[in-house]
C-alpha cells in the first residue's frame, strides 16, 4: 500500500486543482461556444441560409473536431519531448484568448461574410487547443499519483467537463434572466465571452505554480525521450490508438447532446420551453454529472477501469430511449429527471477515462498517444453529434431517431472496450515500460 507524507498530499492536491480548474476553464469556453452555436448563432451569423441556418450553426461546432487531432499530435509531440506542464499552459492561452475574441466578432449584419468566417477561424483555434489540453492534464494528473489511486485522481481532470459546462450554462442562464430576448440576441450573448479573460489570469497562475510530472522528469533525466514521438506510437501501438477512440467516441456522441448544444435548443425551439428553465436543467444533470465521473474513477481503482467503462456503457443503452420519450413530454419535471439519469452513464464512461489511457501507452509516447486517441475520438463521436442528431430529428419529425444513432454509437464502445487490457497499478516509468504492443491490446 502507498503511503503518503503530508507535504505529497499537498504537492498533488496543488497538481489536481491546476488540472480540474485548468480544464474547466477550457471547457467552459469551448461549451459557451457550443451552447450560442444552438441558441444564438443562427439567427446573427447565418441568416443567410434560412432554414439551414441552425444546422450549419451545429456544423461549426464540428468544423473545430477535425483540427483537435492537429492539436494533439502538436502538443503531444512538444509535450512528450519538453513535458506536460508547459503544454498546459499554452493550451489555455490559446483557448482563452480564442473566447475572448469570439466576444468581439461583429454579426454578418454589420460586416458581412467576414462574421462567419471569422468566427469559425476563431472556433478553429479553440479546437487545436481542446486537442492538447486534455492529454496534458489528464496525465500531469495521474502521473503524480500513487498507483492505487490513479483512477481516482485522474477523474478529477475530467470533473472539469461537468464544471464547465456548470458554469457555462449558469452564466448564459444568468444573462438570459437579466436581459430580454432582444437584448440577449443583440449584446448579451457577448458577455460570457468575454468573461473568459478573468478565467484565464486564474488558470494561468494555479497552472504556472504547478511542478512537472515526475515521471517526465526521469525521462528527462535518463534521455529516454524520442525525437520524433509519432513514429514509435503508430509503428507500435496504432491499435491502441484505434480502440482508444472508439471507446471516448461513445460517451463523446452521446456527451454532446447536451455539451453541444442539441438538447437545449430541442427543448426550446421545438418544445417551447422558456430558455433559462432549461438552462438550469442542464446545470442540474452537470452536478449528477460531476458526482458520477468521481464515482467512476473511485471505482475504477476497486474494480478496474474497464468494468467501469461497461456498466457506464449498459446504463447509457437502457436510458437513451426512456430519456428521449421524458424530454418529448416538455414538462421541466420529467426534463430534470431524464437529464439527471443520463449523467450516470456518462461519468462511469469518463471518470476512468485518464487512467486507462495512462496506463496504455509508455512513458515515451505517452502525451501523444493518449492525446491522439481522445482527439480522434472526439472527431468521431461528438465532432458532429449535435448535426447528425439535428438532421434525423428534421427529417424523420422524431427524436427517437436520435436514440437509435446513439445507442448503435455506444454498442461500438462496449465492444471497442473488450479489446483493451485493463492494467491497473501498471508502473509509468520510463524504466518499466513495457515496449511490445502486443502486451497492451489484446
Amino acid at each position: 500500500m502507498t503511503r503518503w507524507t503530508g507535504s505529497i498530499d499537498r504537492e498533488h492536491r496543488r497538481v489536481v486543482l491546476a488540472a480540474m480548474v485548468g480544464t474547466t476553464i477550457e471547457w467552459y469556453d469551448f461549451f459557451i461556444y457550443a451552447i450560442c452555436a444552438g441558441l444564438v448563432f443562427a439567427t446573427q451569423f447565418f441568416t443567410a441560409l434560412g432554414k439551414d441556418a441552425l444546422i450549419l450553426s451545429f456544423a461549426t461546432i464540428g468544423i473545430s473536431f477535425f483540427f483537435r487531432p492537429i492539436g494533439a499530435i502538436v502538443a503531444g509531440h512538444l509535450g512528450d519531448r519538453l513535458g506536460r506542464r508547459a503544454m498546459l499552459i499554452l493550451t489555455l492561452l490559446l483557448m482563452g484568448i480564442s473566447t475572448v475574441l469570439i466576444g468581439l466578432v461583429p454579426t454578418t449584419g454589420s460586416i458581412g461574410i467576414a462574421a462567419p468566417i471569422i468566427l469559425v477561424v476563431l472556433r478553429i483555434l479553440q479546437g487545436l487547443s481542446a486537442g492538447g489540453e486534455w492529454g496534458g492534464a489528464a496525465l500531469l494528473a495521474v502521473e503524480h499519483a500513487p498507483a492505487d489511486r490513479r483512477g481516482l485522481y485522474g477523474a478529477f481532470p475530467q470533473i472539469g467537463v461537468p464544471i464547465g459546462l456548470l458554469l457555462a450554462n449558469g452564466v448564459l442562464a444568468l444573462v438570459t434572466a437579466l436581459t430580454t430576448p432582444e437584448q440577449f440576441l443583440a449584446w448579451g450573448w457577448r458577455i460570457p465571452f468575454l468573461l473568459s479573460v478573468v478565467l484565464i489570469v486564474a488558470g494561468f497562475m494555479i497552472r504556472t505554480r504547478v511542478a512537472e510530472s515526475p515521471v517526465f522528469e526521469e525521462v528527462r533525466r535518463t534521455r529516454a525521450r524520442s525525437s520524433i514521438p509519432l513514429v514509435p506510437l503508430f509503428r507500435h501501438h496504432w491499435r491502441l490508438v484505434v480502440v482508444g477512440a472508439l471507446v471516448f467516441a461513445a460517451n463523446n456522441a452521446v456527451g454532446y447532446m447536451t455539451t453541444g448544444g442539441y438538447v437545449q435548443s430541442y427543448a426550446v425551439k421545438s418544445l417551447h420551453l422558456d430558455r433559462s428553465t432549461v438552462l438550469i436543467a442542464v446545470m442540474v444533470s452537470a452536478v449528477a454529472w460531476l458526482v458520477s465521473t468521481l464515482a467512476g474513477g473511485w471505482l475504477a481503482d476497486r474494480i478496474g477501469r474497464l468494468r467501469v467503462y461497461r456498466i457506464g456503457f449498459v446504463v447509457q443503452l437502457l436510458w437513451m430511449f426512456p430519456f428521449f420519450a421524458l424530454v418529448d413530454t416538455g414538462n421541466i419535471a420529467l426534463l430534470h429527471l431524464a437529464l439527471i439519469l443520463f449523467a450516470v452513464g456518462l461519468g462511469f464512461t469518463y471518470g476512468p477515462q485518464a487512467a486507462l489511457y495512462a496506463e496504455m501507452y509508455p512513458t515515451s509516447v505517452r502525451y501523444s498517444g493518449a492525446a491522439i486517441s481522445y482527439a480522434i475520438g472526439a472527431v468521431l463521436g461528438g465532432a458532429f453529434a449535435p448535426t447528425i442528431a439535428e438532421a434525423l430529428q428534421t427529417s424523420t419529425g422524431t427524436v427517437y431517431a436520435v436514440g437509435a444513432y446513439l445507442a448503435v454509437v455506444t454498442v461500438i464502445g462496449l465492444v471497442a472496450s473488450y479489446f483493451v487490457e485493463d492494467r491497473p497499478g501498471q508502473p509509468l516509468s520510463a524504466t518499466s515500460d513495457v515496449r511490445a504492443d502486443d502486451a497492451r491490446t489484446v
